[in-house]
């Protein structure tokens, strides 16, 4: 179990366009920032975003509110191959590179 979900991290790297296929935001798609691979999760910019009502600190600070991204699951976003434009899963050659699964060009 635990070398499947190695697999799946490795396969999405920050700067690679994905599509949202599950949630609130389904549909749009986005650059991965950052990725989480302890807790299988992805940080994609513009997307998932909350308000976050910030309290004042001190006396000359003002409160507000924020509007951040959260985290989403890796189960919930699919890549989208920069070649063929297409959604589509990530495989491995021989060498260990990545693939597209639709039109067999390395990453």
């Amino acid at each position: 179990m635990q070398n499947s979900k190695l697999i799946k991290i490795k396969k999405f790297k920050k700067g690679d366009n994905v599509k949202i296929v599950a949630g609130k935001d389904k549909g749009k798609s986005g650059k991965i920032e950052k990725v989480f691979s302890k807790e299988s999760k992805v940080l994609v910019e513009g997307i998932n975003l909350y308000k976050r009502h910030k309290k004042a600190r001190s006396q000359g600070e003002k409160s507000e509110i924020v509007t951040i991204s959260k985290p989403l699951s890796l189960a919930n976003i699919a890549f989208i191959c920069p070649k063929c434009k297409k959604q589509t899963r990530i495989g491995f050659n021989e060498k260990g590179a990545r693939i597209c699964r639709k039109c067999g060009e390395e990453l």
